[in-house]
């Protein structure tokens, strides 16, 4: 019976037997998988740190110089060919400062080389562009304008080259943004000659922006895609020192005011010949110009209404008391914008009229000049131009317009001075792979003086272009 109750307890006692064998086998399991799961995470970890290595390199807390990386991630050189960090095409490299986070520089510019076969002749020092107003009208026997001479020049020119760097810092109350460029078209003195020239020098906090930038007055989204320097000579066209607020940028609606540094030239005319004393009658800068716009983005294109209030004032350095003296008023509207035709195609075009504004033409005349008593008054300019820019395909395009400005000269200037500069041009630009265009443009441009006589100018130019 003693046997008989043990065999039926070992049979009950079985199964408890084979399950316990059976949980220490997947308890052992289990542990094995734990182990494999942290082996995995060690790995990812140090993939992760590798990675981390090749992309920002380590730099001390102490470390004075900056930081180049890539705009975007790029894969690393293998180790034992790296060098300078990569750069993917069309990218802008990146300066960040240790400890300052978000921080960035940006650094861009072009490589570009314009050949020109000028079939008549300007003045020399403007040789390599076509300024209407440069173009000589009076040459020998009857004058000397500088200019004349046999036909036909061959130009080579690297003076658009350019070079600039874009900075971002984030403080507390906002962002701050500045730009610095130039390029290498010298003026003043140096006009003709290959040197610095500056184009952009400004910085900008939220709505406020001070210093050297283009004029409020003008709008540089119409500028057509053309490759001569100058550009159309009807067009409104400046930069100068500044101080700007924009009022209003909300939904496509931009409204910007600013005090703009003033300039102007002024004519003397016959009163030179009447009074030589006044000859050395110049401009002085009283106040600043008021400028103004208010603009209009849409999927059409743009519209943009500009306007300019200034005060002209002239003195006479070496008479009495600096007399004679005055100021005269003077100022204009601007409308200007863009229209979206067919793909990419738009049409660009501005109208500008107003008195004493030629120091806001692109390539113009005089602010002020003799009435016929030979007394001061503001000369009244019409600007205006439109252009056609096509795309032919993404690597093709062309720009097709003409460009005119009109001023009503006065009875006290000299019959010699310029009354209405002309100016058209066609191109064909080829962009065979990302920041490198080639093209080839015709350029034509006319000058009429107060007295009727004219003089044309033509020429053929062939530009290259690296961008970087």
């Amino acid at each position: 019976m003693r046997t008989i109750l043990l065999a039926a307890t070992a049979i009950a006692l079985a199964p408890v037997a084979a399950a316990a064998d059976e949980l220490s086998d997947l308890q052992a399991q289990l542990q094995a998988a734990m182990k494999s799961i942290q082996s995995l995470q060690e790995r990812v970890n140090t993939l992760e740190a590798e990675k981390k290595a090749r992309t920002v390199p380590t730099v001390p807390s102490n470390a004075q110089a900056a930081v180049i990386r890539p705009v975007k991630t790029v894969p690393s050189p293998p180790p034992s060919t790296q060098g300078a960090p990569v750069v993917a095409p069309n990218e802008k490299p990146v300066i960040t400062v240790p400890g300052m986070r978000d921080a960035r520089l940006e650094l861009y510019g072009a490589a570009q080389l314009d050949a020109i076969y000028d079939i008549k002749r300007v003045d020399p020092t403007w040789a390599a562009t076509l300024r209407p107003s440069k173009i000589p009208v009076n040459c020998p026997p009857v004058g000397a304008d500088p200019g004349c001479g046999t036909h036909g020049q061959t130009i080579l020119s690297a003076r658009q080259s350019t070079f600039g760097a874009k900075g971002f810092l984030p403080t507390e109350v906002g962002e701050i943004k500045t730009r610095f460029e130039f390029d290498l078209w010298g003026m003043g003195p140096e006009a003709g000659n290959t040197a610095f020239r500056l184009k952009y020098a400004w910085g900008s906090i939220g709505p406020f922006l001070a210093g050297y930038n283009d004029t409020v007055f003008m709008d540089p989204d119409v500028f057509p895609n053309t490759v001569d320097f100058w550009g159309p000579s009807g067009m409104i066209f400046l930069r100068d020192p500044q101080v700007r607020w924009t009022f209003l940028d909300y939904n496509g609606m931009k409204f910007v005011a600013a005090l703009e540094a003033p300039g102007f030239a002024v004519d003397v005319g016959k009163v030179a010949d009447v009074i030589p004393e006044l000859a050395d009658i110049r401009e002085r800068t009283r106040y600043p110009d008021i400028t103004g716009h208010f603009r209009l983005d849409g999927n059409w294109g743009h519209l943009q209404v500009g306007g300019v209030a200034r005060w002209i004032t002239f003195d006479n350095p070496f008479g009495i008391g600096g007399s004679p003296a005055n100021t005269l008023f003077g100022g204009g509207v601007n409308v200007s914008g863009t229209l979206k035709t067919f793909g990419d195609d738009d049409i660009r075009a501005q109208v500008a009229y107003g008195l004493g504004i030629a120091a806001y033409s692109n390539d113009c005349c005089f602010d002020l000049g003799p009435n016929a008593n030979l007394r001061a008054q503001t000369l009244p300019l019409l600007d205006w131009f439109v252009y056609y820019d096509h795309w032919w395909s993404k690597q093709w395009s062309s720009a097709i317009g003409f460009s005119q400005n009109d001023q009503t000269n006065s009875a006290g200037q000299f019959n010699t001075e310029q009354h209405i500069g002309s100016y058209a041009s066609v191109n064909l630009l080829y962009y065979p792979f990302q920041n490198f265009m080639v093209g080839v443009e015709g350029l034509w441009g006319q000058r009429i003086n107060k007295d009727e006589a004219k003089n044309t100018d033509q020429r053929v130019q062939f530009t290259s272009k690296f961008k970087f």
